[in-house]
């Protein structure tokens, strides 16, 4: 089976197995549905979701017959996974935050970085772009006004160089 990264687990919370993760997705109804599977760690360990919540900008997720800290405490650190055949296909121009990640970043044919992570924003999705030359974080909105060109098989992003941008 292939699977999706679409989150990574940071650490539990409370005393009941929730688990607080980072989401790498853009569809979170979607991946952490009651109900649904979702896989831990390269084990690809699976959990049936009980239920998720938004708890100071990361998810708290539980999942059913998982009541007890001493249950997950091992899944710190370890990747969220979603199987690939439960996972809708994309519209042309559109792609998963996790097919997004570690891609190349170039301006003019010149490769400046590398994406870190995609972030939700409030008018678009951000890429958080590591500049190689300064070690300096920033933040392109995905938008076609800012990106010229994204090629996953080449791990690479084009992005429009703009006065203030990078």
């Amino acid at each position: 089976m292939e699977y999706v990264v679409i989150g990574k687990i940071l650490n539990t919370f409370g005393i009941k197995g929730e688990l607080k993760a980072d989401a790498y997705t853009d569809f979170v109804e979607e991946r952490f549905k009651k109900d649904s599977t979702v896989y831990i760690g390269e084990e690809h360990v699976p959990f049936v979701m009980r239920s998720y919540r938004m708890h100071k900008g990361f998810y708290l997720l539980s999942f059913k017959d998982v009541d007890d800290i001493n249950l997950v405490e091992k899944y710190k650190g370890m990747l969220l996974y979603k199987a690939k055949s439960d996972i809708h296909k994309l519209k042309e121009g559109e792609y998963y935050f996790s097919d997004l990640k570690d891609l190349d970043v170039y301006v003019d044919d010149k490769k400046i970085g590398k994406v870190l992570q995609v972030e939700e924003g409030i008018a678009a999705n951000n890429l958080r772009i590591l500049k190689d030359e300064d070690r300096k974080e920033y933040l392109v909105p995905f938008l076609p006004v800012f990106i010229s060109h994204v090629d996953l098989d080449e791990k690479r992003i084009d992005v429009i160089q703009m006065e203030g941008l990078l």
